[in-house]
């Protein structure tokens, strides 16, 4: 899950898939607007076919949060 997710990380930010850790944050390592998040959790969806709660959402901070909690949805 943390390989795709640093894939789709890649068509929003300026950074490069193998610059991506775990403990990386969206917004302060990663240079993630709120938009940019935003973005990116619809395309996570689309490609993953699940419904992120937006409340959820809102408490991720980094990169494998994010992939942890994806892998519950699935």
């Amino acid at each position: 899950m943390f390989e795709k997710l640093a894939e789709i990380i890649t068509n929003y930010v300026e950074v490069k898939q193998e610059d991506i850790k775990p403990e990386s944050r969206f917004m302060e390592d990663l240079g993630f607007s709120s938009f940019d998040f935003m973005s990116m959790l619809g395309e996570v969806e689309d490609e993953l076919d699940v419904e992120i709660d937006p409340e959820k959402a809102a408490d991720i901070r980094t990169v494998q949060e994010a992939a942890d909690y994806l892998e519950t949805l699935q």
